[in-house]
């Protein structure tokens, strides 16, 4: 027999993270004023344009019963062109390098892309959009239930790499999508991942978070430098010397991304940890916006 007192202490252990991030979402989520009108749209319009094959999640009522009688041992749901314009799927970065603090008075670059990618799912959630999630699959939908899905997975979900690669292969064919990350690894799979995204019809905003240390580079004299996985090491007498190399490489990895955006029809930003969340958040929902 279990017992009470251990039932509830390990309840009350997996529920713990919750509240806390779904609270700060919808907190920061109110403070974003999205005017009088709401953004519920019908999208390109509602007629059929394409079969998909079945997922785990999907309704039966989905399934178109006549096509799937044509294939063997698979279903296929009928999907309309409104449901692609109207669901987001976002992409997450929860690889090591995003637990990076400078200070203790500032959030690590994990916690804050985790809040402005739930608050991000309440305010399209209220307007009665689907979002879903590629890093763990998650398809698109709306109501209370995703959210609650949504918050499970960003509350405990991480990523052992040090530095994750972006992966929109779930998102469905002209939706929209989010990308997530400090971007300061490999440039090339989020070079594919916009190129793959752009050829399906897809288009987004991609927002880069970085500690304000990372911006500004205030070494000087002998440093230790290390990445948050410890894959990474480089120790130096003369750390002032190198402040123009990397603000130059900074700088080029930006441009990067922002020449990447413009040519795949993505919206590209910069957020530090110590500036507005709200400010974030606003400008990735009028991105999204923009790009339909």
């Amino acid at each position: 027999m279990i017992k009470a007192s251990h039932l509830r202490q390990n309840a009350e252990a997996l529920a713990g993270p919750f509240p806390p991030l779904l609270a700060a979402a919808e907190h920061l989520a109110s403070s974003v004023i999205l005017g009088a009108h709401g953004r519920r749209r019908s999208g390109q319009g509602d007629e059929f344009w394409q079969y998909r094959p079945s997922h785990a999640g999907d309704e039966a009522r989905m399934v178109d019963w006549r096509r799937s009688a044509k294939a063997d041992d698979a279903l296929f749901v009928r999907e309309k062109e409104w449901q692609a314009a109207q669901s987001v799927m976002i992409w997450l970065d929860m690889g090591r390098s995003m637990e990076f603090s400078s200070a203790k008075d500032l959030p690590t670059k994990s916690y804050e892309t985790r809040r402005i990618t739930l608050a991000l799912a309440v305010l399209l959630n209220h307007a009665g959009e689907r979002v879903g999630l590629t890093n763990t699959g998650l398809l698109p939908r709306s109501g209370p239930v995703q959210l609650m899905r949504l918050t499970a997975i960003l509350a405990d979900q991480e990523d052992s790499t040090e530095y994750a690669a972006p992966d929109l292969r779930g998102a469905p064919h002209r939706s929209r999508g989010v990308l997530v990350s400090d971007f300061m690894g490999d440039f090339e799979p989020v070079r594919r991942a916009l190129t793959k995204a752009a050829d399906r019809g897809i288009s987004g905003a991609l927002l880069q978070v970085l500690d304000p240390q990372e911006e500004a580079f205030p070494f000087d004299g002998r440093t230790i430098f290390e990445s948050v996985g410890g894959t990474v090491r480089h120790e130096t007498l003369k750390a002032g010397d190198l402040r123009d190399r990397y603000l130059e490489r900074l700088a080029a990895r930006k441009a990067e991304l922002a020449d990447l955006s413009r040519a795949t029809g993505w919206q590209y930003n910069v957020h530090h940890t110590g500036s507005s969340a709200s400010n974030a958040l606003l400008w990735l929902y009028s991105a999204l916006e923009r790009v339909h």
